[in-house]
């Protein structure tokens, strides 16, 4: 008897986020069949750690707002028949598009009708704004994989399969804050200030020139600070520019593998509300949370959005337990105020730390790990797929 063929799954994470959901997945996949799996789509640099070739570079869709993509337009729609094709030629047991709609939804319909199962990661935020897109995406999608535990009835409800699977970041790994420190010549006794100003171009100029303004105030009371910032291969030298200026010791690290380092080593952070934030706080570090876009795309979302809190944590948990700074109140002084707060009280930080607990058993922290959920379910839909073709 000849050996079962591997099941050839199809991922594509279109931004930093992705990537690292789609590195967890494919490690999931290998543990869940020993290894007896082909992978292949587009991902950045965690995702080919784990062995995948991309299609062609991530960074290409890494590109946010309502204004800012419209440039780039014409390349993404090239990407998208591109895509569409190879996966086509490819057949392969199921498609995993995480994140990133604009991209992956694009695909995903072209593809409907084709036979090949659609399987969507991380749930377009329906609770949060244009609730109908609901309703479309089930027109298109096979099934869908959500990681916030109040999202599946949102789709159900339209006929859409929706399985939740539990947030991957409960899988991050503690780091250690000793090495870092370490590593970068830091003495234990400073003060660590985790600075996480986004994953895109766009946000680095926004969010970086208020972030820096802010830390200037705070070195004058708080001698002893020093900053530590991520940066990705791409964003590096763009990053490095913009902090040349700032009057405290500024640590770039690696954000693909010396993050987990670096949050255990970090005494508070000051991030981009994203991921990130939901990390930080997952890992207790006491957390500011701040965020600009282009103010029209601003003005036109908030038209759209009917959340009160943007941030999970807070969101999650019903309450102000992240200091959210948006759009017009991203200021310097703002800015420098929350993070005077977490850096002189007590009770402010301890808040944060224990909802960090409480976040962790509320996203699946206490069960099977999420990326084990979303391979055994891939691997249950592909194969599904396979013997329908015999």
């Amino acid at each position: 008897m000849s050996e079962t063929p591997a099941p050839l799954i199809f991922l594509i994470a279109g931004e930093h986020s992705g990537d690292a959901l789609g590195a967890k997945v494919i490690a999931g996949l290998k543990q869940a069949t020993g290894g007896h799996v082909r992978i292949a789509g587009i991902g950045g640099a965690e995702m080919a750690a784990q062995g995948l070739q991309s299609l062609f570079p991530m960074r290409e869709l890494a590109i946010m707002g309502l204004l800012e993509v419209i440039p780039h337009i014409p390349r993404v729609l090239r990407r998208i028949d591109q895509t569409v094709k190879t996966i086509e030629e490819m057949r392969p047991d199921a498609v995993l598009t995480i994140d990133a709609p604009g991209f992956c939804f694009r695909v995903a319909k072209k593809l409907k009708g084709k036979g090949i199962p659609l399987v969507h990661l991380v749930a377009p935020t329906v609770w949060a704004w244009k609730p109908k897109r609901a309703e479309k995406i089930a027109k298109f999608l096979d099934h869908l994989l959500v990681i916030l535990p109040f999202e599946p009835p949102y789709f159900t409800k339209h006929g859409l399969d929706t399985s939740y699977v539990g947030h991957p970041v409960v899988e991050n790994s503690a780091g250690d804050g000793a090495a870092f420190r370490a590593r970068h010549g830091i003495p234990p006794q400073e003060t660590v200030l985790a600075v996480l100003p986004g994953s895109r171009g766009g946000e680095i100029d926004r969010l970086l020139p208020p972030f820096g303004e802010a830390v200037a105030r705070l070195a004058g009371r708080h001698p002893g600070l020093r900053i530590a910032l991520p940066a990705v291969d791409t964003l590096r030298d763009q990053i490095a520019e913009t902090v040349r200026g700032w009057p405290v010791p500024v640590t770039l690290c690696d954000g693909a593998t010396e993050k987990a380092d670096l949050f255990a080593a970090a005494n508070l952070a000051l991030s981009a509300a994203g991921t990130a934030v939901l990390e930080l706080v997952l890992a207790g570090v006491p957390t500011v949370a701040a965020y600009k876009v282009n103010p029209l795309s601003y003005r036109i979302a908030r038209r759209l959005v009917s959340l009160k809190r943007y941030t999970l944590p807070n969101i999650l948990l019903d309450g102000d337990i992240v200091p959210e700074l948006i759009q017009e109140d991203c200021t310097a002084d703002r800015l420098e105020a929350a993070l005077e707060r977490l850096l002189t009280d007590a009770t402010a930080r301890s808040r944060q730390v224990e909802a960090g607990v409480h976040l962790k058993e509320l996203l699946g922290g206490n069960g099977p790990a999420p990326s084990q959920r979303i391979a055994e379910k891939l691997l249950a839909i592909a194969g599904e797929y396979a013997k329908s073709r015999t």
